[in-house]
């Protein structure tokens, strides 16, 4: 039912847009098994799973999941949170209810032009909420959301990291909130967000999602301006850009070895392999960047496309086809390293 929906959808905004006709079973954002009767249910203004579904991960530590839920349920209740209503009522001691209305108001608040003052004035009762959950760091990855997008000092911000890597120190959300705050912070300051993924990446278990926390530091490197833009990648002043292309190819591999731990068409790694195909585009590893586009297989996360357009679809669909059109007509790569396309066969997200 909800796939039937999802292509219905898919092929309505086709039609408001040039694409490639071809795939009709893409999906953007498709839910997994677990979620998606959650969701479903919650169309019907029902509660139930989705609070069985939080609380499992809640009992069994599953602390990227239950990010990751939480995420998509607080995106739906944007247009819908009747349901959201009534199982706060219904239940006021599940802590599942208030941590989706959390990442819900901060959401909410983050299109407002007045982001920074109405943040400011949930990060109190936020972060009291956090500290109420226990064990859990999920809170505290949307405290730290709105403390950055409320402009906290950086105090208050160290403060509710501390907070969060307490509770689990390899949780990925929470790296990644910590990543930008550094970023915004600091803009340009490329060696020092590549400097806390690495780190971070390298005292995490084998299969901890936070080994790819240098990605998303590759990813905020090379869309950030800069001064190394005639070698296609952007250098703060005083980094070579060859010493940053060389930190940039690294993380490209660590997450390459992480998407080979998942099988292909995995929903789980499709956000992690959306990530490494746009990031090994802008490196011009053209033929890692196809097979990444093959193991995702029909699974299209807005993230990172919609940084581009207001159409992340139908940007992936086209950059898909120009990926394949270049690599079926490249001549074979020869020696070793990474296979990358000649410059003049360049394909990149931005091109489209």
């Amino acid at each position: 039912m909800l796939r039937a929906f999802l292509r219905t959808a898919a092929a309505r905004a086709r039609a408001r847009t040039t694409r490639p006709a071809q795939d009709d079973d893409v999906l953007l954002d498709a839910p997994d098994d677990r979620l998606a009767p959650a969701l479903l249910a919650a169309a019907r203004g029902e509660h139930t799973p989705a609070a069985g579904l939080l609380a499992g991960t809640r009992e069994d530590a599953e602390w990227e999941h239950r990010d990751r839920y939480t995420t998509r349920l607080a995106a739906f209740s944007r247009s819908r949170s009747e349901w959201l209503d009534a199982w706060r009522s219904a239940s006021p001691e599940d802590p599942g209810a208030p941590l989706v209305a959390a990442r819900l108001a901060v959401a909410r608040h983050w299109d407002s032009p007045d982001r920074a003052d109405l943040l400011r004035q949930i990060v109190p009762a936020v972060t009291a909420a956090a500290e109420a959950a226990g064990p859990d760091p999920v809170p505290w990855r949307t405290a730290l959301d709105a403390a950055r997008g409320a402009g906290a000092a950086h105090a208050e911000f160290e403060r509710l990291w501390a907070q969060a890597v307490r509770r689990s120190p390899h949780h990925y959300g929470c790296h990644v909130a910590a990543l930008e705050y550094l970023a915004a912070a600091s803009p340009g300051a490329h060696r020092e967000c590549l400097d806390f993924a690495e780190t971070a990446a390298q005292d995490a278990p084998e299969d901890a999602l936070v080994r790819a926390l240098p990605l998303r530091a590759a990813f905020t490197c090379l869309t950030t301006a800069g001064d190394g833009a005639a070698t296609g990648v952007p250098a703060p002043a005083g980094v070579p850009a060859r010493h940053l292309r060389v930190r940039l190819d690294a993380a490209a591999d660590r997450a390459i070895a992480l998407s080979a731990a998942h099988p292909a068409a995995d929903p789980w790694a499709a956000g992690l392999r959306n990530l490494l195909a746009y990031v090994l585009l802008r490196l011009d590893r053209l033929a890692d960047a196809a097979e990444q586009l093959r193991l995702t297989g029909p699974y299209v996360t807005s993230f990172p496309w919609d940084r581009e357009t207001d159409d992340p679809l139908g940007r992936f669909l086209q950059v898909r086809a120009d990926v394949r059109a270049a690599v079926a007509s490249a001549p074979p790569t020869t020696g070793s390293g990474h296979p990358r396309c000649r410059r003049g066969g360049r394909v990149r997200p931005g091109d489209h």
